[in-house]
Parts: structure tokens; C-alpha cells; sequence
């Protein structure tokens, strides 16, 4: 598996996954107003509106591949204009791969990247306290469960989905991973 910067072309195979709107919430919490969305709305918020971040040059999507094609998707962004912290967020992975250990893969591959190069020396991810899956994922990966000043929480379906925060350092996934 390989990571690669997002095309626009990719929309119509990530956008696939979503098979009802509970995966796209769970995806893209509520950063889009609708369900569904088409892969031109996916591309506009992408690279028009730089994935709503206020800041320039802080929005990096990303897509995974292996031999077979599109295979996973994320993105990393910048946290409140800090270079030292970067965010992974809309992780997804292809429904036929879930549970064969791409996920992990693949965050493991977002982490190489932002510590060896955007140079970050923390990366968090959030993830709604509903997805155990995703949470397991995240923590074979190598995040570990990180303190929040404030909980965040998501009103989606009339219900209060809660965010858990993870992270992890530089340090901490070097030394795991003896590199």
C-alpha cells in the first residue's frame, strides 16, 4: 500500500463507500449540510474552499492505493495554524477491505508521513465514540487516548454523538515502531 495526494477523479470512488448516510456521518461528521453528496460538492469543499479550513496551505487530502487501485482515503490538516500538530480526519476505507487491516495501514502510512515529512511532532484524530471500529483501528495504529479540555459532541440524527480524542508523538510512535 502507498499514499498519494487526493485527484479529483477519486470522488466518485470514495464517495461509493458511503452506502448510507450513518457511514457518511461517521465519515464526514457534519462538515457537509446534505446526503448524499455529489463528487463535484466533494471536490468544491477539496479544492475550493481548501476543506474549510481558514488558514492557506493547511488542507491535505490523501488517498491509498495498493495493486488492486483506491483503496482508502484521509486527510491531514494543520491544527489552529500550530506546524507542529497535524489533524487526520475523513478516514475511510474501501467496504470489501474493512477489517483485513488496511485501515491500520494506512494511518500508519499518514504517520510516517507527518512526522518524517511535514514534520509534525503530534498527530491527533477524533472519532465518534459509536465507531468501536474505527477506535480499535486508530489505537493498533498507534494513537493513544488523549485529555480534552472540552468534549466535543455532534448532534446527527437527534442524537449527541460524542467525540473521543486520541494522539500520538513523535517520540511515542518512533519508539514503537523502532524506526
Amino acid at each position: 500500500m502507498y499514499i498519494r495526494p487526493y485527484k479529483k477523479e477519486d470522488a466518485k470512488t470514495i464517495l461509493a463507500w458511503c452506502e448510507d448516510e450513518t457511514v457518511f456521518r461517521k465519515w464526514t461528521s457534519d462538515r457537509y449540510d446534505a446526503y448524499p453528496i455529489t463528487e463535484r460538492d466533494m471536490n468544491e469543499k477539496y479544492f475550493d474552499h481548501n476543506g474549510d479550513c481558514e488558514e492557506q496551505d493547511n488542507f491535505y487530502p490523501m488517498t491509498a492505493c495498493d495493486d488492486s487501485g483506491i483503496v482508502g482515503h484521509f486527510i491531514l490538516r494543520y491544527v489552529g495554524g500550530n506546524h507542529h500538530i497535524l489533524r487526520i480526519g475523513f478516514v475511510i476505507v474501501d467496504n470489501w477491505k474493512r477489517g483485513q487491516g488496511y485501515g491500520k495501514r494506512m494511518i500508519q502510512l499518514a504517520l510516517e508521513y507527518a512526522f518524517r515529512m511535514a514534520g509534525a511532532e503530534e498527530v491527533t484524530i477524533g472519532v465518534f465514540e459509536n465507531n468501536t471500529a474505527a477506535y480499535h483501528c486508530y489505537k493498533a495504529a498507534g494513537f493513544i487516548d488523549a485529555e480534552k479540555e472540552q468534549e466535543e459532541v455532534c448532534e446527527l440524527f437527534g442524537e449527541q454523538w460524542r467525540v473521543k480524542e486520541l494522539a500520538v508523538s513523535r517520540k511515542e510512535f518512533f519508539d514503537r515502531n523502532n524506526a
